[in-house]
């Protein structure tokens, strides 16, 4: 894949990192996507990380470092953002935990496999359609266990229904190049997770597609 991805990830600066539990965890959640952090994506987090799990889209790390994972876990942070990689593993506080600096649109050539990968806000960043997109669950199956799982949320596109705030926001972030999700819905979602994947679950919540995939087809 040749999509250029560095955009959405570049917004990622140490000091909108610092910014970003309070404007995108709290604010816009709740009044733009209408999807509460804590009593909606947090809990959903929790039901579905494993214990050798790995992160992609790291953010500030906030997931990780609220889920309830023993102090064995094996915990892996894929971005293609430095300053997200390193603001993340000091918020997950977890001596183990590896680092991966990578392009999700590009193969990760390291014969890892983990119970659980998390995408938390990442696809609607992606450039392209779900169809672009789906180029990341071609990459990330191999490294998903036979009875791993999959998961994530994304912000859905105009079809969604978006209200003043969430309107406005989608106009400035599009137009910016940090989201490109102006069609993404959730028929374009589950054929894109389901061309990789057996079985798949897609909740909506507000304007936020929860999905889950498991069974990876070879």
């Amino acid at each position: 894949m040749s999509i250029d991805t560095e955009s959405g990830a570049a917004v990622y600066s140490p000091l909108t990192l610092a910014l970003y539990d309070v404007w995108v965890l709290g604010i816009s959640n709740r009044f733009a996507w209408q999807c509460s952090t804590r009593n909606v994506l947090l809990p959903f987090f929790n039901r579905h990380v494993g214990t050798q799990h790995l992160d992609v889209g790291v953010g500030t790390g906030f997931y990780l470092a609220k889920a309830d994972l023993p102090d064995t876990a094996d915990i892996t942070l894929m971005d293609l953002n430095t300053s997200s990689l390193a603001a993340a593993k000091r918020r997950v506080s977890r001596v183990s935990t590896r680092t991966v600096r990578h392009d999700v649109m590009q193969p990760w050539p390291v014969p890892a496999q983990f119970d659980s990968i998390s995408l938390f806000y990442l696809l609607h960043c992606l450039p392209g359609t779900l169809t672009d997109k789906a180029h990341v669950f071609a990459n990330l199956k191999p490294h998903l266990k036979s009875e791993g799982v999959l998961f994530g949320a994304t912000i859905l596109g105009d079809r969604a229904g978006h209200n003043g705030f969430g309107r406005t926001l989608m106009n400035v972030y599009n137009r910016k190049g940090i989201f490109s999700n102006r069609h993404d819905d959730v028929p374009g979602l589950k054929s894109a997770l389901s061309a990789h994947f057996e079985q798949v679950d897609i909740t909506v919540e507000g304007k936020v597609a929860l999905f889950t995939a498991r069974r990876p087809v070879s």
